[in-house]
């Protein structure tokens, strides 16, 4: 019976940090982005963020990002500095192809630095991405 149950695997879907300039604040940000890579569009996007280190915790967030065009991104969330010494996920729910898919995200405490920043699909920017 196990074997007939089919769990779909979430591909061509990230979770991105990306630091951007504050002209309100003027100050730089980490904002979270969800990418959608994929060929078709994503429906009912929710994701829902937290972050720990030992036994300190962060709230958990939740965010309904509604639903993302392929090649698109959408912002999740801003990162304050504090919590860049916390390991963060983010377990990202969606629907595609008639499926329920979900993926977790996990960047470990202190991989959000400037010296671990690559491209960024879709977005053309230079940011992290989570494994």
């Amino acid at each position: 019976m196990k074997k007939d149950i089919e769990i779909p695997i979430a591909k061509n879907v990230h979770v991105a940090i990306i630091p951007e300039w504050n002209d309100e604040f003027l100050e730089k940000n980490w904002n979270a982005y969800i990418i959608n890579d994929r060929d078709t569009v994503i429906e009912a996007v929710i994701a829902v963020s937290n972050g720990y280190e030992g036994d300190r915790k962060t709230s958990t967030m939740r965010h309904g990002l509604g639903d993302i065009p392929s090649k698109e991104y959408r912002k999740i969330e801003v990162l304050q500095e504090d919590i860049l010494a916390f390991n963060n996920e983010f377990f990202v729910t969606f629907f595609a192809d008639d499926k329920l898919y979900e993926k977790r995200f996990l960047f470990e405490k202190y991989t959000i630095s400037e010296s671990n920043l690559s491209p960024i699909p879709v977005m053309e920017l230079e940011g992290v991405l989570a494994k």
